[in-house]
């Protein structure tokens, strides 16, 4: 028998597959009939806000706005998606319907933190949000990486809800007010040092939800989760930093030194996460340091006051997370080791005019669609980042695609200026719709430090693009240290993996 025909047919696998004689459980298709309706329901209360135009509370309890309305619609509308999805990918396995329960609890958890009003209603939706995800993430029982995995996530979670209540105590303490919204209204009358002390709180645990540097290992570690999970995840839960710091936005805001504290954290977090992206190899891993540099840039626009663009952007990098993840496994190519990789064509004259030519109309149409960088304010650093994102991605596009020379120069940048459109409508829906209940926009001065990390964001810009970090091994090692999860939560022998 040929030697290569006997080696393929050896095929290896780990644990004995079940046979599977139950019958298909009815609870998936059940809440997953129930989260679409939740949708739904969720577009028509959005349709009343945009043409009523008003806030409808109960009883202190729950506060219907602008805000609770899009996070609601989209919520629910990247749930069902993960539910749908779920009923084939997680079928047969012996715990589907815990699953299931799981993420429907979290959703529920989600749209009640985004509505609650009450302070210890909020609180409590918070943690219990958590507490679901590190459900999800350690989905797998008798995995000891996905247990570690879940252990770890519960510890950063459980310390994410004590920030939480203690800044909601030191608020309610100082003004008297059981509601985020009597809070919000008193918070010019907050003691500066109680003050400091609960925004300083908000802060540390919107980094801890988002992942942000310092606090990413949880995000990397949990890769044990199931693909639907983690796609709810990087779409969904990581965004709730951002929501946090603009449901408080009237808060973080009275004094603007420390927008600008949440500016430079923000912007720590988004140049380390794409250098973290740049020495990683595996593709999930790849998928959470994009995220821990894009829920970076969505602290960013919170500290330069830019409420809205924060709300925008985590729908839209929701949208492209999800989209990342459930499509995780086309983006494995099994490639002969042999076999050459293709190699990157180099930009030329050509392709630096047109490369440059699209990314200062990109900034331009930005400016003139969002009015961002418009004026002298901090907008101005927005459109930088625009100029340099549109640059990164038309001469990636331009200098790997294989089509022709025309069709490069011609149709790659035109594509690229769509997304900017994209991006501006869904900025000009939310803030019509936040409008009268939180402010949409609150632009801080331009400052140093807004200089600097406009230079810092430059250089990093220059750095990747030359490959120049890879040229300092001590810098090259250290990045991919920051990258490695916790020892317990990583799988090293596949022997060790047996979801059955």
């Amino acid at each position: 028998m040929d030697k290569s025909m006997t080696q393929q047919d050896q095929l290896t696998t780990v644990g004995q597959l079940p046979e599977i004689t139950h019958a298909t459980p009815s609870l998936p298709a059940a809440l997953t009939r129930l989260v679409w309706l939740l949708c739904l329901a969720s577009l028509g209360v959005l349709a009343a806000r945009g043409w009523i135009d008003t806030v409808w509370t109960l009883g202190g309890v729950v506060t219907i706005d602008g805000l609770t309305v899009v996070m609601w619609t989209v919520v629910t509308f990247f749930s069902g998606i993960v539910h749908s999805y779920s009923r084939r990918y997680m079928a047969g396995q012996r715990h589907i319907n815990r699953f299931f329960a799981a993420v429907f609890g979290f959703t529920l958890a989600v749209m009640v933190v985004v509505a609650a009003d009450h302070l210890a209603l909020f609180a409590l939706a918070w943690v219990a949000m958590g507490l679901m995800m590190a459900e999800l993430i350690g989905h797998l029982k008798g995995w000891p990486q996905a247990e570690a995995a879940a252990a770890v996530s519960r510890r950063y979670f459980l310390a994410s809800g004590g920030l939480v209540t203690l800044a909601l105590s030191a608020l309610w303490w100082a003004t008297g007010a059981t509601t985020i919204s009597g809070i919000v209204a008193a918070a010019e009358t907050v003691p500066s040092a109680v003050w400091l002390v609960a925004v300083s709180a908000l802060l540390l645990a919107a980094m801890i939800q988002s992942a942000l540097v310092p606090f990413h290992t949880w995000l990397l570690a949990s890769m044990t989760a199931p693909t639907p999970a983690s796609a709810l995840m990087h779409a969904g839960f990581v965004n709730a930093g951002g929501i946090l710091l603009v449901r408080f936005a009237p808060v973080i805001s009275v004094d603007p030194r420390f927008m600008q504290v949440i500016l430079v954290v923000g912007a720590f977090s988004a140049l380390m996460g794409k250098l973290l992206k740049s020495v990683q190899s595996d593709i999930k891993a790849q998928l959470g340091c994009s995220t821990v540099g894009q829920m970076g840039f969505m602290i960013m626009q919170v500290g330069l006051g830019y409420f809205a663009a924060a709300i925008a952007h985590l729908i839209l990098h929701g949208c492209y997370k999800a989209y990342q993840f459930l499509s995780a496994g086309d983006g494995v190519e099994h490639t002969s080791p042999h076999e050459a990789k293709p190699k990157t064509r180099s930009l030329g004259a050509v392709g630096f005019v047109v490369t440059s030519l699209t990314a200062v109309a990109g900034g331009i149409m930005f400016a003139v669609l969002t009015g961002k960088g418009a004026a002298i304010d901090s907008g101005l650093l927005l459109t930088l980042l625009v100029v340099l994102t549109t640059m990164h991605a038309t001469r990636n596009a331009i200098a790997q695609t294989s089509i022709s020379a025309r069709l490069r120069y011609g149709v790659i940048p035109v594509l690229f200026l769509p997304a900017i459109v994209v991006y501006a409508a869904v900025y000009m829906a939310v803030t019509l719709l936040m409008g009268g209940t939180l402010p949409a926009a609150a632009p801080i001065e331009l400052t140093p430090t807004v200089g600097l990390i406009a230079v810092a964001f430059g250089v990093a810009y220059v750095a990747i693009e030359t490959n120049a970090y890879q040229r300092n091994e001590r810098l090259y090692v250290a990045l991919l240290n920051a990258t490695q999860p916790p020892t317990a939560t990583t799988l090293t022998s596949t022997e060790e993996y047996n979801e059955y």
